[in-house]
């Protein structure tokens, strides 16, 4: 796209995810990704509930009286999305583009970081590091972020999950409170690298689908194209073994993904392109608060 579309697509994303970001999902964002720990931030005399252990003995023997140590929060993260650019994110039969999904939720998840002064960094993926934006704060970084999101051209068509996870493992030494973003449409095993990514950062993964990415219509026959790969073929909607194949072939890969992320402790969220995105995050971010 031209820049003159482009500049005013990334305004567009910006007005509509800055206001969720701020109206929304501040408070969720804060209280479901804390802070690295706690440092000492002043002593006050003792209240009535107090924990004992904050109890400064120093002070307290210079003023004769019972006075506790005051932690904040260490709030500052580094925040890290993986977001997959592979071909099959320009696919769009129900809804938006899941490219454009990506690029609202990926936007609203930026802004919700730097509302919270944290630092927020990108990769993006198909079946090779693509590109790497790093960690920073400020509204021009989150702005070229979204413009990255539109109109970034991948070199590659295909994905690989795996390749992403090792990258970020290696590149990344400090511990990232970091969004897997992705269809999850991938014939390669991310299992190992997700196991080992996961022990070392913190992770949620959010699969943007379209639904028909789940299920076949029945319209007779049509001709189907894979994108990543270009290879096409047509096929028998209307026969019900075909589409019972498809969906079973569907539900096998989004239950195995499904269960490597339940042994890896990485939230998840699946988000269609035909729904409202807000409901699905704001569901995520209250399990992982409530679960803090």
């Amino acid at each position: 796209m031209d820049a003159k579309e482009l500049l005013k697509k990334v305004r567009k994303i910006e007005i509509k995810t800055r206001g969720l970001s701020q109206n929304i999902f501040a408070g969720e964002y804060h209280s479901a990704f804390k802070g690295r720990g706690m440092t000492f931030s002043e002593v006050r005399e003792y209240q009535y509930g107090d924990d004992i252990r904050d109890i400064d003995w120093n002070v307290t023997a210079r003023h004769n009286h019972p006075y506790v140590k005051v932690y904040e929060e260490e709030r500052e993260l580094t925040v890290m999305m993986l977001v997959d650019v592979s071909a099959s994110r320009l696919f769009g039969a129900v809804g938006v583009e899941k490219r454009e999904m990506i690029a609202e939720i990926a936007a609203t998840i930026a802004f919700s970081a730097i509302q919270n002064n944290d630092k927020i960094g990108v990769i993006f993926f198909s079946d090779r590091i693509e590109k790497f934006i790093p960690p920073k704060k400020g509204k021009k970084h989150i702005l070229y972020i979204i413009s990255q999101l539109l109109d970034f051209e991948p070199e590659r068509r295909l994905t690989d999950i795996a390749v992403a996870l090792r990258y970020f493992t290696d590149a990344l030494k400090k511990r990232c409170t970091t969004f897997l973003i992705s269809d999850f449409i991938d014939e390669h095993d991310f299992s190992q690298a997700l196991t080992i990514a996961s022990g070392k950062h913190d992770i949620s993964a959010i699969q943007v689908y379209d639904r028909r990415d789940t299920q076949l219509p029945d319209v007779g026959f049509m001709r189907v194209q894979d994108l990543e790969t270009g290879a096409d073929r047509w096929i028998d909607t209307s026969s019900e073994s075909t589409r019972r194949h498809y969906n079973r072939w569907w539900y096998e890969r989004h239950q195995s993904a499904m269960t490597t992320m339940k042994r890896c402790n990485v939230d998840f969220a699946g988000i269609a392109t035909d729904e409202d995105f807000v409901k699905a995050l704001m569901a995520l971010f209250k399990r992982r608060g409530a679960a803090r």
